[in-house]
């Protein structure tokens, strides 16, 4: 299939009339018009997932597969899920230069969410959020973690959302376009509102409560949010759920000139997860929610993976009205905080995880039918041998009695329990302060923003010993470099206290702050004519960042500890688009954009933890982005149909993780990773009559990796290279992480007598895991021919079962004496309880190549049915 000649996305625009309405002739000419842009862009979208072609090795072509998905870094309203209630479908979608409802982007971040889909295939450092106007995304990953305001739901609701290149009068933007918060004490609800929720999700009550008194006649105004999220247990065992959320807001406006807050807010939670396993494990459990993360202890449920976070953000603004037709808007933040998840680590000692692949019956099925056939007997009737063995672990840390000679670099010598078990957590406490100001003035049909931000965060990354299960000490080296060099002082991670002894509460391992520096300033203009509206904007950013170690390990003695060198990056970004009203209900828009930014910090280098060394050929992001589409907005029916394109071109891609082959932990960095993402959205909501809605949204995505990176393969114990400009044959193969095409059809029934109730079918297709690289390269295939089993075994890519499933939901309001509301809402996801639904999971990096099936895939799968209930009382 040929590239869309012009990609393009609508904006949705709000009726604005421009002259006498369209006659029922030339509304019949334009509903044809539609039908005609709506069928072209389905025939498009319906032959794109089967159009790309994977990239040919030299040595013989590659099989042709198609298709694509993986991973989540989510759409905005989907990172959230569990936190959103009814009406947060209903909230306004920005458009260009104004704000409408899209029912594309309302269904594809709800709807879709529980699939992870993510809109157009981006990934959330494409996504930018703003609160109060202020950028909020990591500087070191960029991502926007709506954890940090997670139950802050009352607070957060009301959101402007601007999908793709647009103008923003906050920002410059992004690919995938920004979410824009406001959270200034006068801009929420006056009121009071009183919420419980009851759920069988990853927490099983929340309550919050919220009051705000709206600007009082003395110019004061002051809000306030709280709520606790809470479950002993999960959707899925082993996991729990304990969460708090806090808001405070006061706003002052001096004078009709000048106007001051303040806002703070944090969510401390603290959450027990789930791992994916592969699907042996799953069946031999007899279930697709088997977790590995818990087990017994005492008679009660413990989970080894704990997250704890709260990274709390204070913020006042200051709100200018230079005139009547400028205004400055200027704020100052700071965010601390903590961030860690805990998880078990082990020295000299048997791997304590229960699905590790040696403990599964398909290890032994050649080698030891006997024994496989007795563990899968295990597997299927004894709940123990498939989860941790708490007990075991104390016994073996209590049994080892150990004298640890020289224990500090010191002359003495240490007697104890050496624990070979222990949990522990990593930790990566942010601190970040920042400055933003915006100005903007109208003149005439003309509209000019200019804003200029600084922003500085520094990321402190460490672990600690949270419990050493019933031993005395733990011991500071590495393991894998106590096996392989027999100078023990290499193995210290800390040469400068040789053979550390750490006990709970001690950190450990490794210990280094990211520091990240962003400088941005921007500028746009926007015209209105009487059938055109059209913008323009400029971005310039310098960003810098550099690494501080505080350990020197024993294997990278020279670059662990100190300041690094610093990376430095000139950014750029140029954009434009418009907006052709053909009425004032038909409307083409057109957007377009250049950006050329920096690689994440968090990828930046070769292995953080035990030196400063940056990966081979790291240079500038650049992406190219354009959509173009059409929107309709008639009485009875509203929608839009969008093609769009984007390439990401010079990508950083770095892992970690243990290789079979040289029996090492190895660092698998790539650059040169180039991104295409095209597609089709459609999306339609028609009043069939003054009660019934239908809706109608289809995404058809091809998004697929377009170069051969490079690859470089270090050891991580030692300087050692193992390759170097290792060519991947990536071409063609899908992105993983979401489905790439998914449909939705919806009918709702709103009464005149204050209830609703609908549902809504959705459909998923085209979902495939991100493809391991060094499967995909000539080493992986030597000794092979094309006739070979393990050829097609090693390239083709995993692709996971279309699915469907079934939602509804309803709600009622009263009200009592003109002045009090009550509302009961009620959804139901997954009607049918498919619990077969995979939605996503990994291709592992440790592989053999001579049996890929060695280590297969491990897979993640969308809950069965489940609900959200909530009732509301406010006033």
């Amino acid at each position: 299939m040929k590239k869309p000649a012009a990609p393009a996305l609508v904006q949705d625009a709000r009726k604005t009339e421009t002259g006498a309405p369209p006659n029922r002739q030339t509304m019949a000419h334009h509903s044809s018009l539609l039908r005609g842009i709506l069928l072209a862009a389905i025939t498009i979208g319906y032959s794109l997932p089967g159009s790309a072609q994977t990239d040919s090795l030299s040595i013989a072509p590659a099989p042709d597969t198609t298709a694509a998905v993986n991973v989540p870094k989510l759409p905005v309203f989907t990172l959230t899920t569990d936190d959103l209630d009814g009406e947060l479908g209903n909230q306004d979608i920005s458009g260009i230069l104004q704000s409408s409802r899209d029912v594309f982007t309302a269904v594809a971040g709800f709807n879709f969410g529980q699939a992870r889909f993510r809109i157009r295939g981006y990934d959330s450092e494409n996504t930018l959020v703003t609160i109060n106007g202020v950028l909020v995304n990591d500087l070191d990953n960029g991502w926007a973690s709506w954890s940090n305001w997670a139950g802050l739901n009352d607070v957060t609701r009301w959101m402007q959302v601007r999908t793709g290149v647009t103008a923003n009068r906050n920002l410059f933007g992004s690919l995938g376009g920004t979410s824009d918060l406001n959270i200034r004490a006068s801009a929420l609800r006056k009121g009071v509102r009183v919420s419980y929720a009851s759920t069988n999700r990853a927490y099983r009550n929340r309550v919050m409560l919220t009051y705000s008194t709206g600007m009082n006649a003395k110019g004061w105004a002051f809000s306030f949010s709280g709520s606790r999220r809470w479950a002993e247990e999960g959707y899925i065992e082993g996991t729990s759920f304990d969460a708090y959320a806090y808001f405070l807001a006061a706003e002052k406006r001096i004078n009709d000139r000048h106007s001051i807050s303040l806002s703070g807010f944090g969510a401390p939670i603290m959450q027990g997860r789930q791992a994916i396993a592969q699907q042996e494990a799953y069946d031999l459990a007899g279930t697709n929610f088997y977790n590995p993360n818990w087990g017994y202890q005492d008679g009660k449920k413990r989970n080894a993976r704990m997250s704890h976070d709260h990274k709390p953000m204070i913020m006042a603004s200051h709100n200018w009205k230079v005139s009547d037709a400028a205004n400055l808007a200027t704020s100052i933040y700071y965010t601390f905080g903590r961030d860690g998840l805990t998880g078990l680590n082990w020295f000299d000692a048997a791997n304590p995880r229960p699905d590790y692949y040696r403990y599964l019956p398909s290890y032994y099925t050649q080698i030891n039918p006997a024994e496989a056939t007795r563990l899968t007997g295990l597997w299927q009737n004894n709940e123990g041998t498939r989860q941790l063995d708490w007990d075991q672990l104390y016994h073996a840390n209590r049994n080892n009695l150990y004298g640890v000679v020289g224990v500090n670099g010191t002359s003495d010598t240490l007697f104890g329990a050496r624990s070979k078990y222990i949990v522990e957590e990593q930790r990566q406490d942010p601190t970040r302060f920042g400055l933003n100001s915006v100005w903007n003035k109208e003149l005439g049909n003309s509209h000019f923003t200019i804003g200029g931000s600084i922003h500085k965060q520094r990321t402190h990354y460490f672990k600690v010993v949270d419990d050493l299960l019933g031993g005395d000490f733990w011991v500071d080296i590495d393991q894998f470099a106590d096996r392989d060099f027999p100078n023990s002082s290499v193995a210290n991670n800390d040469i400068s206290t040789p053979n550390k002894v750490v006990y709970e509460g001690d950190e450990f391992g490794y210990d280094y702050n990211l520091h990240t520096r962003y400088i941005d300033a921007f500028a746009q203009v926007e015209h209105k004519w009487s059938r055109l509206e059209a913008y323009a904007g400029i971005d310039l950013s310098h960003t810098a960042f550099w690494r501080e170690g505080f350990l020197q390990n024993g294997r990278f003695p020279n670059n662990s500890k100190g300041l690094s060198d610093k990376q430095s990056f000139v950014g750029l970004g140029l954009k434009a688009g418009g907006l052709y009203k053909i009425t004032g209900r038909h409307y083409i828009s057109a957007n377009a954009a250049y950006i050329l930014r920096p690689p994440s910090t968090n990828v930046a280098y070769l292995a953080p933890r035990v030196r400063d060394a940056i990966i081979p050929g790291l240079t500038h992001e650049n992406a190219i982005s354009g959509d173009i589409g059409y929107v309709i907005r008639a009485p009875r029916l509203k929608g839009r149909a969008t093609l769009y394109y984007t390439r990401i071109a010079n990508q950083a891609w770095n892992r970690s993780y243990y290789h079979d082959l040289f029996n090492t932990i190895v660092n698998y960095a790539m650059t040169g990773v180039d991104q295409v993402h095209r597609g089709v959205e459609i999306g339609a909501e028609a009043n069939l009559t003054s009660t019934w809605v239908l809706t109608a949204v289809y995404a058809g995505g091809q998004y697929t990796y377009d170069s051969r990176p490079s690859a470089t393969v270090t050891r991580n114990n030692s300087e050692e290279v193992f390759a170097s400009d290792r060519t991947i044959y990536w071409k063609g193969y899908r992105v993983g992480g979401m489905p790439q095409s998914a449909a939705s059809l919806g009918l709702r029934y709103n009464s005149p007598k204050f209830w609703f109730a609908g549902f809504n079918g959705n459909w998923f297709g085209n979902i495939y895991l991100d493809p391991n690289p060094d499967r995909r390269t000539i080493d992986a295939l030597t000794n092979y021919v094309t006739t070979d089993p393990q050829w097609d075994d090693l390239l083709e890519q995993t692709r996971l079962d279309d699915n469907f499933t079934l939602d509804l939901y309803a709600g009622k309001s009263w009200m009592f004496q003109r002045k009090y509301r009550l509302a009961l809402n009620l959804s139901v996801s997954n009607v049918l309880d498919n619990q077969d639904f995979r939605i996503g999971g990994f291709e592992q990096l440790r592989y053999d190549r001579t049996d890929v099936n060695k280590f297969p895939p491990k897979y993640s799968y969308l809950f069965g049915r489940n609900y959200y209930a909530m009732l509301t009382f406010s006033f």
